[in-house]
């Protein structure tokens, strides 16, 4: 991360097109922000637009604005992106999700640095800065056509590669406390940090949703902890798997060996639970998915004397 912010503070006071490429939720949008906010257009508009969000009629209206009248429904003269960041950053999102043929009028306008709306006769200067972004790879889609060579070269200038989270684990603890110290701000909680079996239980997971949902995580995390630290049972389970998971990322979980009876996988469950828990039945139970009630009918199943249990 040390090393990319790096790269972030070289570009961002030029003017060069940035290219930010990474797998959905790994912080591209929050990357074209830090580019806009240490640039000389800082105190000038950051507009985005998510290129996949919108349908194919829809993009050129949003992107070069219109005229009242131009098409059915334009009943007002609008600016569009282009415009709306005039002397600022406009974040492409997804750019390649941009139909071609919209492409192509971007290429002009880039090329131009002039933008005419739709329905308009005339053209209207503008002096924006673009960085795109995008998680597909835009080599494969110039291959099968579905992306312009002319285009890609030209928003290529300054390339920004963003990892997944599961290829840079050494940065997990900054991340979350970060996050932990941006969630305590918005739910207004004093979460100090997280315990080492709970940071070891992050480290464990693959993290498919990235820094998007580490970020869903700890917001939960954090509104259970409410002023101490995040612990093992405040983590959610694993997708995919049963509610017991979060126990098993334990780094003492117990270890189920091929002719285990169900009960004695049970019992064995039920203590080491107790254990994570400092004997705290309640949370014990919470955590295994039954009643206190059942808890204490099962403690006393096994013989365990129910006091210190």
């Amino acid at each position: 991360m040390r090393e990319l912010f790096g790269l972030v503070q070289q570009v961002a006071p030029t003017k060069a097109s940035v290219l930010v490429t990474g797998e959905s939720g790994t912080g591209k949008e929050v990357l074209a922000r830090a580019i806009h906010g240490l640039s000389p257009r800082a105190k000038d508009p950051f507009v985005a637009l998510n290129c996949a969000a919108l349908p194919e009629s829809l993009i050129e209206s949003e992107l070069f604005g219109h005229e009242k009248g131009a098409f059915t429904g334009a009943l007002e003269r609008r600016a569009g992106c282009f415009e709306l960041a005039h002397r600022g950053t406009l974040l492409l999102d997804e750019i390649g999700e941009m139909p071609v043929s919209t492409q192509a009028k971007l290429l002009r306008v880039l090329e131009d640095g002039k933008v005419r709306r739709l329905g308009a006769k005339g053209e209207i200067e503008v002096d924006v800065r673009i960085v795109a972004a995008t998680n597909r790879k835009l080599e494969e889609a110039i291959g099968k056509g579905t992306f312009r060579e002319d285009l890609f070269y030209r928003l290529n200038v300054f390339r920004l590669e963003l990892a997944p989270l599961r290829e840079r684990m050494d940065d997990l603890p900054l991340l979350v406390e970060t996050l932990i110290q941006q969630m305590n701000a918005k739910h207004g909680v004093r979460v100090p940090g997280i315990d080492d079996a709970a940071l070891l239980a992050l480290r464990r997971r693959t993290w498919p949703g990235n820094i998007r949902e580490l970020r869903n995580v700890l917001e939960r995390a954090v509104i259970l902890a409410g002023e101490g630290p995040i612990r093992m049972v405040h983590l959610p389970p694993v997708p995919g798997t049963d509610s017991g998971a979060a126990v098993s990322n334990d780094p003492e979980a117990i270890l189920i060996r091929v002719g285990t009876t169900v009960d004695e996988c049970e019992k064995a469950l039920i203590f080491k639970t107790l254990e994570h828990t400092q004997q705290n039945k309640t949370r014990a139970a919470e955590i295994l998915g039954c009643s206190l009630k059942t808890l204490h009918n099962k403690l006393k199943q096994y013989g365990a004397d129910d006091s210190d249990a």
